[in-house]
């Protein structure tokens, strides 16, 4: 593959103009210094271009690789979160990535891609109808982000705050960095759950009853014979028993806080009635010696130089 330049402008020089690289159904465009990353990205795009459950995709997808931060945030737009990595959009079948210059917490390029292609592949056979927390858990499963766990058994905010449900799940990811990290982890365990419920068909014939019905309710009734309700409660269950720690903890720890605020409280006044009681005691000692001291000093000032009382020579007693 050749890469093919788009003409600079007149005030730019030749070797600062952004490099277009095409490749099957997949489109990036970088500037020269990511333009080796670029080729990597989409050599692992084509050769890993299907995904679970679904038909392989055929729209074509624009990549863009932003060569810094600044240019990052004006592609991504105003509404991305801080903490993005990389932005898909489907409506314009595009992706916006961060180049080499991102930092470690961006993660490896390639597995970036690999989620946000997921979510164009679901959004081309579903349209809108994902809700958030699947899209993104879908999208985290076709990635195989397995460190995804990693988060359950260490994220605080989660184990103060209990398991949620779907719906609380889609207001996690927009709650901050450390809740939306917890919402992934949570969201690619739900996904991965269902799969594992048919060994055989994994979610493909979900995604033909979601399609077709346009509710997924009914389509979890078609393919995995239970409610959307009985799913989530079972995905709780299981979520809690893989991570006993973590249920164990947050029960632990929803007790202590309990605790602290019943007892603190009682605490604190107490310490401020045991420190007014020592020191009316103290005041009530000092004001005691002093009324012991006084009657005293008075007693030694009064005190006068007794007389002589030894008794006179026996040659000097008077006759």
């Amino acid at each position: 593959m050749r890469p093919s330049r788009v003409p600079p402008p007149a005030s730019r020089a030749p070797q600062d103009a952004p490099v277009r690289l095409d490749r099957g159904r997949f489109t990036a465009v970088c500037y020269p210094a990511d333009e080796k990353l670029a080729t990597a990205l989409l050599a692992r795009a084509v050769s890993n271009d299907s995904f679970p459950g679904l038909p392989r995709p055929a729209q074509r997808v624009l990549i863009a690789i932003a060569p810094d931060q600044r240019r990052f945030r004006e592609w991504a737009g105003a509404g991305a979160p801080e903490w993005g990595a990389a932005l898909a959009f489907p409506d314009s079948r595009r992706i916006v990535m961060q180049g080499k210059s991102a930092g470690s917490d961006a993660g490896d390029p390639l597995a970036v891609l690999r989620h946000e292609l997921a979510h164009l592949a679901l959004h081309e056979y579903l349209g809108d109808l994902p809700p958030r927390w699947f899209d993104e858990g879908y999208a985290s499963y076709a990635a195989r982000e397995l460190t995804r766990n990693e988060v359950l058994a260490t994220n605080f905010a989660l184990a103060l705050r209990g398991m949620p449900s779907f719906d609380e799940l889609d207001d996690r990811f927009t709650e901050g960095a450390t809740s939306a990290q917890a919402a992934y982890a949570l969201a690619y365990r739900a996904v991965d759950d269902m799969a594992s419920i048919d060994t055989s068909h994994g979610l493909t014939l979900l995604f033909e009853h979601w399609k077709a019905s346009g509710s997924l309710d009914r389509a979890v009734r078609s393919a995995y014979g239970m409610t959307l309700l009985t799913l989530e409660r079972d995905w709780q269950q299981r979520t809690r028993r893989r991570y006993g720690g973590l249920a164990l903890f947050s029960d632990l720890t929803l007790a202590s806080v309990i605790m602290l605020l019943i007892i603190t409280p009682l605490y604190l006044a107490r310490r401020r009635r045991d420190r007014r009681r020592m020191a009316a005691l103290v005041a009530a000692d000092v004001a005691a010696e002093r009324l012991a001291l006084d009657p005293i000093e008075q007693l030694l000032g009064e005190v006068v130089e007794a007389p002589d009382a030894t008794p006179p020579a026996r040659g000097d007693e008077p006759e």
